[in-house]
């Protein structure tokens, strides 16, 4: 999906956090959709996705001014307070079950509760421990944490063998799991 550049993006939520309405309508169009389809591959029903959406704009339109673009890129920004009101839909749903889905668990990000200082930091350790991962691993990670792909998608899509992307992906877990964890 592609979305307007980077510095469009950020003059879309500096005016936001000035209340400009015409610019969230703006910054709405250009990437719900992208923010909708993560947050379907979140919770994998369309009306809580929806819902999740919604929950994602309003805390957008409340936290605009902590967006920091020396810290962060927006989409990035973005993807990680989407998905982590999608993880707490998830929590809020099965309290007791454990989330099967590694990826997502292994990721930093607790709450939307979480300062949006928090987040911008997180985003700038995940970007810096991103960088440490073999070329094969990050893009493993990025293809299946941003567009929602499976080991066996992966492996189409790479035209790689399966052993060989669940090994790319289970170790570039690891080590970006210790990589955060420097970082906590």
């Amino acid at each position: 999906m592609a979305y307007p550049p980077h510095d469009v993006l950020i003059d879309n939520l500096q005016a936001c956090a000035r209340g400009d309405g015409p610019a969230f309508e703006k910054l709405y169009r250009a990437t719900s959709p992208h923010l909708y389809a993560q947050l379907l591959r979140i919770v994998r029903q369309e009306a809580a996705a929806q819902d999740c959406l919604q929950l994602v704009y309003l805390r957008v339109w409340q936290v605009a001014g902590q967006y920091d673009a020396d810290r962060a890129r927006p989409m990035t920004w973005l993807s990680t307070l989407t998905r982590n009101i999608g993880i707490d839909w998830l929590r809020r749903q099965r309290p007791q079950e454990a989330d099967g889905d590694a990826i997502i668990e292994t990721l930093p990000g607790e709450s939307d509760l979480e300062s949006e200082s928090d987040i911008n930091q997180q985003a700038e350790s995940l970007q810096h421990c991103l960088t440490e991962l073999t070329m094969q691993q990050r893009q493993a990670l990025e293809l299946a944490f941003f567009e929602g792909l499976t080991h066996h998608d992966l492996a189409s899509h790479l035209g790689t063998p399966l052993g060989t992307v669940k090994s790319w992906v289970r170790r570039g877990l690891e080590r970006l799991k210790a990589c955060m964890t420097r970082f906590a």
